[in-house]
């Protein structure tokens, strides 16, 4: 069925694509990448769903084992409530809905009231696809619902994306039950002066901007050594500028809206405040609607809201730094943990942000803004509990039961 499903999610891509595009002003082009990662993790939940396995364990090893025989097997938890954000509402789903099936659960999904359309397309296709009607609902509403589902006594497990506000509430509600949570980040990437300058901008520049910066782990701190900062500024410049906003509907347009003009307007403000403090605007920042035009602060304040804080909009600030550890520490100083990106060749400056950069995944020569959908995805610290991804996330949706067979030896 998983794999029924994939193959029709690609059939029927361009339809949930530009639905999707018609709710959220989300790009077509990102949007049908969307899909096309949805359909990819339906079949690596079907190659996962395959592997599910117990373990056959020794017992002879001390006395009081001797003459029996162990083994576990994992089964499903029973029910398990799906809670997607608005960003990406189809592949985050995909994630949560397919590890569940293959694990053998049923699941809940509740929309995101801001695509509630992409959302009910997407679960009409999995059904169209086989799986059966008790295994997949979905239901419409807001937190008060939410906050109802994850507290029924029905939900074994609760896989949630989405703020870290909303994430401890989430938390504190569904006390017992087992938790995925994938909340707000921060996301800093470290540009060392041996990187090639260009290719950072560009990278920074295409993952910093994609769905308007409303990503998780979007590009939002740059943090560039000194010698090379103004070059790379200039750069970063020059490939913002490039990009082209628009009507979401086109596939050239690399940015479109923010999910509404509330959201635009409230990272304006912090742009503005930043600005009032003394950090430089070299570019964007001005509002059209629900449109954010591409901005780019300059060294602002490390206590400005644009640093601490999660943006989620269009905008990266780009910061100086002298010292690689400094850098690494200023990175982590924020409540969160999610992904971080570093450019760099120094294999000794790799191998120190590996031990010290605090993040649940680190992106060498590469921004934060970049994920395989196959590898574990999550954070630490604010950024949430658990790992996403059909592996790891089959093992949260299951529960181990060990078989003690007493009398029985397997060994002889």
């Amino acid at each position: 069925m998983l794999e029924r499903a994939a193959s029709l999610l690609l059939e029927r891509r361009e339809e949930l694509a530009r639905l999707e595009t018609t709710e959220l002003g989300k790009p077509i082009k990102d949007t049908t990448h969307e899909v096309t990662r949805a359909a990819e993790t339906m079949q690596i939940a079907a190659a996962e769903a395959r592997r599910i396995a117990g373990e056959v364990l020794p017992t002879d090893g001390w006395p009081s084992g001797h003459g029996s025989s162990a083994i576990t097997i994992r089964l499903p938890v029973g029910v398990v409530l799906a809670i997607t954000p608005f960003n990406a509402p189809v592949n985050l789903l995909a994630h949560k809905v397919a590890a569940s099936f293959a694990a053998g659960n049923t699941t809940i999904v509740k929309s995101p009231p801001q695509a509630p359309g992409a959302t009910t397309l997407f679960v009409r296709i999995l059904l169209d696809a086989g799986m059966p009607d008790a295994a997949l609902q979905v239901l419409h509403g807001g937190a008060v619902l939410g906050t109802a589902l994850v507290a029924a006594p029905e939900v074994s497990a609760v896989a949630f994306t989405g703020s870290a506000a909303a994430g401890h509430k989430v938390a504190s509600t569904a006390a017992g039950k087992r938790l995925v949570l994938e909340l707000g980040g921060n996301a800093a990437t470290i540009v060392c002066s041996d990187a090639d300058l260009a290719e950072a901008a560009r990278v920074c520049a295409r993952t910093g901007y994609s769905n308007s910066g409303q990503s998780c782990i979007s590009v939002q701190r740059v943090y560039v050594e000194s010698p090379r900062f103004e070059e790379f500024v200039g750069l970063f410049r020059a490939q913002v500028a490039s990009l082209r906003v628009g009507d979401p509907l086109d596939p050239a347009t690399d940015v479109g809206t923010m999910v509404d003009a509330e959201a635009a307007k409230r990272v304006a403000g912090w742009i503005g405040e930043a600005v009032s403090a003394g950090a430089r605007l070299e570019a964007g920042g001005i509002i059209h609607g629900a449109t954010l035009t591409p901005a780019v602060v300059a060294d602002p304040p490390r206590t400005a809201k644009v640093v601490t804080d999660e943006v989620f909009g269009a905008l990266v600030s780009v910061l100086p730094f002298d010292d690689f550890a400094g850098a690494i520490r200023e990175a982590n100083s924020t409540p969160y943990g999610l992904q971080g990106g570093l450019f760099t060749y120094d294999l000794r400056r790799v191998v120190e942000a590996i031990r010290d950069f605090d993040v649940g995944g680190l992106v060498v020569n590469g921004s934060s803004n970049h994920r395989l959908d196959h590898l574990p995805f999550g954070g630490i610290k604010d950024s949430g509990i658990g790992r996403e991804s059909p592996r790891w996330m089959i093992e949260d949706f299951t529960y181990v039961k060990t078989v003690h067979l007493r009398g029985m030896s397997i060994w002889a």
